[in-house]
């Protein structure tokens, strides 16, 4: 426990120091973040005895944070969606190519690599690019504190109430009852956000709510997602980067699915 501990602290100083500087180091923080996650995958998925071209995941993510720190952050070309999809598709024809030419990559590798290529890849580049939007402030709040109170609650409303698996051949532990209760926690957050908010924005007591509490379910699919894969791979983490918490993918996996819900609740409520 005190490990847990001690390691969470040390990734919560480093995440927060990150993300407060500058616009510049919240996109590099998610640009690597999404590196070691990418690392991790690749190196797991050699467990199958296949082989991914990890560089094609590394190009995706340092080409997408080059575009958005030139027009997010220095304002100096207007790219729009079209280069992001550019870059993916880009990166898409790498990946099969990879296949091709290197006989260790082969067709399975390939097809790995442009697994890789969208989840976590992909999702850190939304990241990158909701982390310099305007509203990006109120969508990490309420994307990251739902989900973490989610988690815990979740575990707890298991434990004491939980009777009914959710999906007993992905994640053995995790029940109906657990996931409501985790689900049901983030409202009080949705509440306290709104409190902190409400004379700076536009949001309204039920959007933050409504926000805190699909972005939290979204943060539970996510998790079961990332298990999907460990199920499928045999591993309990993907590595032992953060000690107590396993790999940096292990951390992120409700956040990728949390982050981009908060964001989309509250773009298409015109905040």
């Amino acid at each position: 426990m005190k490990t847990r501990v001690i390691s969470a602290t040390v990734l919560i100083v480093i995440t927060l120091t990150c993300v407060l500087v500058s616009p510049v180091t919240r996109v590099l923080y998610f640009a690597i973040a999404g590196g070691l996650c990418a690392y991790e995958f690749s190196k797991n998925v050699e467990k199958l005895e296949a082989r991914c071209t990890l560089w094609v995941m590394f190009v995706y993510l340092a080409v997408q944070a080059a575009l958005v720190i030139i027009q997010e952050v220095a304002g100096l070309f207007d790219f729009g969606l079209f280069a992001y999809s550019l870059l993916f598709i880009f990166c898409i024809y790498l990946a099969l190519f990879s296949g091709v030419i290197h006989k260790r990559v082969a067709g399975r590798g390939a097809l790995f690599t442009l697994a890789g290529l969208t989840y976590p890849c992909v999702l850190f580049g939304i990241l990158m690019v909701i982390s310099v939007s305007r509203i990006w402030v109120p969508t990490l709040v309420l994307a990251c504190f739902s989900t973490w109170v989610c988690d815990s609650f979740a575990m707890f409303g298991g434990k004491w109430f939980g009777k009914h698996k959710v999906a007993p051949l992905v994640s053995p532990n995790k029940t109906v009852e657990g996931c409501i209760c985790g689900a049901l926690s983030s409202i009080p957050v949705g509440i306290i956000v709104y409190f902190i908010f409400r004379n700076h924005s536009a949001m309204s007591l039920w959007l933050c709510i409504s926000t805190a509490l699909i972005a939290s379910s979204a943060g539970q699919i996510g998790d079961l997602a990332e298990s999907l894969l460990k199920r499928m791979i045999g591993v309990k983490d993907f590595s032992n980067l953060i000690p107590g918490h396993g790999g940096m993918f292990d951390r992120a996996d409700s956040l990728l699915f949390s982050i981009p819900t908060a964001y989309i609740c509250l773009f298409l409520a015109n905040i």
